[in-house]
């Protein structure tokens, strides 16, 4: 009868756009009685991709408000639920698992949840998740690869962060969960991190303007990529990835997802009469783009997302970003409502 529960709640979890699909291994139903008590699952698998507010859903489930409220605002602080305000009151909708309760989930991390989740995402998750369009995730090239004058508005996230107020910096999730596996990265761990434009409460994890730019630029430096949500408008928070870690880019590297991220729109050349064959860009490229081909390196297009970390870290100054041709060009959704709108078109759940 339990095991009911967890089946409802992996059917409703994948009827939202971002999807959670089964496995033969059905590694998904012990994944979540990781995270969910069965009090919390029966909730849970109840609910819609869409905001209601307590009383909708306490007078859809035939419970009494009361209770409903205080399940759903617990809910909500664990991760589980999204919720907003619409005229003074509360929302909710139901998380997607990726992005949504997973990244909820670096106090549960643990190498038993460590080794779930791997074997999950092998299994077959991570296709489930990262196949469909539009991605997760799109990149965002190093700004100092890129040309002023080729910068798209969707790009440059600095005008953001310089007109949010509040910031606070997080673990890495898909760096702890490897971690707990054994497999220690050799990049920093707390690198990711999220802002807003409202003054919001002081916390544990509360940084400044200035720090969360230096955190941008020290990610450039050191080799990390930069990923955010694949859309225009609504963006708040910004992932520094890595391709031995991140869960995005081990779509291209470890399971064979061509398109788990969106490409920035420019990609990487080589010129082979500058380049001294340091070999520098073949370390800097997180997704495996670049050989070596007769001493001097070489950028497979096909691969290369834009990322623009081999141009900052070239000492030669061979590497350079060019834009893609006006055909190739693709723009993100413009917000996160025509996200999910295209996502289930394309997934066969709307029409």
């Amino acid at each position: 009868m339990d095991d009911d529960v967890y089946e409802r709640l992996v059917d409703a979890l994948d009827k939202l756009p971002n999807g959670f699909p089964r496995t033969q291994s059905r590694t998904e139903i012990r994944l979540l009685r990781r995270i969910f008590s069965l009090e919390e699952a029966s909730l849970a698998c109840q609910l819609r991709g869409d905001y209601e507010t307590a009383d909708e859903i306490a007078k859809r489930l035939g419970l009494s408000i009361r209770d409903v409220s205080a399940r759903l605002s617990k809910a909500a602080d664990r991760g589980f639920l999204w919720s907003d305000e619409q005229d003074g009151k509360p929302r909710y909708r139901l998380a997607p698992f990726v992005v949504g309760i997973y990244e909820s989930q670096l106090e549960k991390m643990d190498a038993e949840f460590a080794h779930l989740v791997e074997k999950y995402f092998a299994d077959g998750g991570a296709a489930g998740i990262m196949k469909p369009q539009p991605a997760l995730h799109r990149v965002i090239p190093a700004l100092r690869a890129v040309k002023t004058e080729w910068v798209m508005p969707y790009d440059d996230v600095k005008p953001l962060l310089l007109s949010s107020k509040t910031f606070n910096l997080h673990d890495c999730i898909c760096r702890s969960q490897q971690e707990k596996m054994g497999r220690r990265c050799s990049f920093p761990i707390r690198m990711c991190f999220s802002f807003s434009s409202a003054e919001l409460p002081p916390g544990p994890n509360r940084i400044s303007r200035d720090e969360a730019l230096s955190i941008l630029d020290k990610a450039e430096e050191i080799g990390l990529v930069h990923t955010v949500s694949n859309v225009v408008k609504g963006i708040h928070y910004v992932c520094n990835c890595c391709g031995c870690c991140c869960g995005i880019l081990r779509g291209i590297n470890d399971w064979g997802i061509e398109n788990s991220v969106a490409r920035a729109n420019y990609y990487s050349t080589i010129d082979p009469e500058k380049c001294t064959g340091c070999g520098k860009c073949l370390g800097r490229c997180q997704v495996h783009a670049i050989s070596e081909l007769d001493g001097v390196s070489v950028v497979d297009r096909k691969r290369c997302i834009g990322c623009g970390l081999c141009v900052t870290g070239c000492p030669s100054g061979a590497a350079k970003l060019q834009r893609k041709p006006d055909s190739e060009i693709s723009d993100p959704p413009l917000d996160f409502t025509t996200w999910e709108r295209e996502r289930l078109h394309n997934r066969g759940l709307i029409e």
